[in-house]
């Protein structure tokens, strides 16, 4: 597999950040994916993620939020998070003529969605979620989710039922007021990480495998068109 081609992409005030492509021939779509608050692009999960689309036909964007560029630790505020990406989804406008899908882990997935709802980013054909973070470990709400209200694309996502930072009551609550906008993958045992314990008969890998299956299936079929659904890793919707 080709290695990822290494970019910067110019956010503002003269700054910019570091960037990674994975455009696999015969690509079907671009995934603008964003890292999350505790580790950044290049953290293995991103890079399984990144490398196991590219093998289902789906190119990927992985960039640096301004906070990780720099070494902090504290996340950058929406304002900062959603010019990172607004950023990134223009640069991926201009390289690539491609179905754009946005999103990532997490932080990165909350902020994508946040930047799309204060006010739609053009080209984008939905939002994938490898962890919708709802609410802080031990603090359910849904308050966190009240901004999905005001994006109007589809929406996928992929839930952990032991993911301390998304109830999956509440997480089943938001996606059925969101309707056919919105599609749920739950991946049973898996934490908010997407590990899961051994005794639950697989492995992280069988279960990224899953996930990956899942995505790749549900970009393609909205970038062709009117969907039906994409049926969960464990079988549900």
């Amino acid at each position: 597999m080709e290695p990822a081609a290494a970019l910067r992409i110019e956010v503002a005030n003269g700054s910019a950040v570091s960037a990674l492509l994975r455009l696999p021939p015969e690509s079907r779509a671009l995934y603008v994916l964003a890292h999350g608050a505790g580790a950044g692009m290049t953290h293995p999960f991103m890079g399984a993620v990144a490398d196991g689309l590219a093998v289902r036909g789906i190119a990927t964007l992985r960039y640096q939020f301004p906070f990780m560029e720099q070494g902090s630790r504290r996340p950058d505020p929406p304002r900062v998070a959603h010019a990172a990406v607004r950023a990134a989804v223009a640069a991926a406008r201009r390289m690539v003529d491609l179905p754009l899908f946005i999103g990532g882990k997490s932080f990165g997935g909350r902020m994508s969605s946040q930047a799309q709802a204060e006010a739609r980013l053009d080209g984008v054909a939905g939002l994938v979620f490898f962890g919708f973070p709802l609410h802080p470990p031990k603090q359910p709400a849904s308050e966190r989710a009240d901004h999905l209200a005001q994006v109007a694309c589809p929406m996928l996502f992929l839930q952990g039922t032991r993911d301390e930072l998304a109830e999956l009551a509440l997480v089943t609550a938001v996606v059925g007021r969101l309707g056919a906008r919105a599609a749920l993958v739950t991946i049973d045992d898996a934490d908010h990480a997407f590990h899961v314990r051994a005794k639950s008969g697989r492995r992280d890998p069988e279960v990224l495998a899953g996930m990956l299956d899942a995505s790749a299936r549900w970009m393609t079929e909205i970038a062709a068109g009117p969907r039906s659904g994409v049926a969960g890793v464990d079988g549900s919707r």
